[in-house]
């Protein structure tokens, strides 16, 4: 019996089978949502607990993370799969009060993770941290969205991811997030930019509205970015 040397007639480019390779692997694009955070962010902008009106939709913010991960499945190789969850406590006796918005929010398409409110230091920081991270071993991750105010717990890490080539983006109020607004590595966007999230536009100050006892407009920025030689008012 012969053994047949012959090369084949098409011959495969190594870095081509690398190409293959990656396109089979599959990558996250996370958002996560810091709900104690945001509510107490939407709170003080309304000046008291939210209305219907003025509830985000789930729904909308969903179908904003398809169309962003559509938008960064072009730019590799790999299967890109989007995932969101909510990070929300249960304080002692409200599991009746939450639950309907727990079911609907896993009837969207979300994930829930809740945590009892057992105490002030029972946050759910840590568990998003985690989660991220968790996400993120071996490059598993092609994007991620934090919708959260505490620039505390997160500027540090997701500035670690984004230094890696990650895209990161914030999401909350421009109000409460200077520190995602002024950071060089992170992006920041408004969740009332979203389109749909708000079924009314937030009853934020404006100059065209000023109510006749005036109102304090807090700065975007820390007078700090000053030294980092960001542009100024002249």
């Amino acid at each position: 019996m012969s053994v047949n040397t012959d090369m084949p007639d098409t011959v495969v480019d190594p870095s081509e089978l690398g190409a293959i390779g990656e396109s089979r692997h599959s990558k996250r694009v996370l958002l996560v949502w810091d709900a104690p955070n945001l509510d107490m962010g939407l709170g003080a902008i309304l000046g008291g607990r939210p209305t219907a009106a003025y509830r985000p939709r789930f729904d909308a913010l969903g179908r904003w993370l398809l169309s962003r991960t559509a938008e960064l499945s072009t730019s590799g190789t790999a299967t890109l799969e989007p995932e969101a969850t909510v990070f929300t406590n249960i304080a002692p006796g409200s599991a009746d009060v939450v639950r309907p918005w727990v079911e609907a929010l896993r009837n969207v398409g979300f994930a829930v993770f809740a945590k009892p409110k057992v105490d002030e230091d029972s946050d759910v920081d840590a568990d998003m941290l985690d989660h991220i991270d968790f996400r993120n071993r071996d490059g598993g991750l092609a994007g991620v969205m934090v919708a959260s105010a505490d620039g505390q717990a997160f500027k540090g890490p997701l500035e670690a991811i984004a230094a890696t080539g990650v895209p990161v983006q914030v999401l909350g109020f421009r109000e409460h997030a200077s520190w995602a607004v002024t950071s060089d590595i992170l992006e920041f966007l408004d969740l009332e930019d979203i389109p749909g999230v708000f079924r009314e536009p937030l009853p934020r100050v404006s100059l065209d509205s000023l109510p006749d006892e005036g109102a304090w407009l807090q700065p975007f920025r820390p007078l700090s970015a000053l030294l980092v030689g960001r542009q100024g008012v002249s």
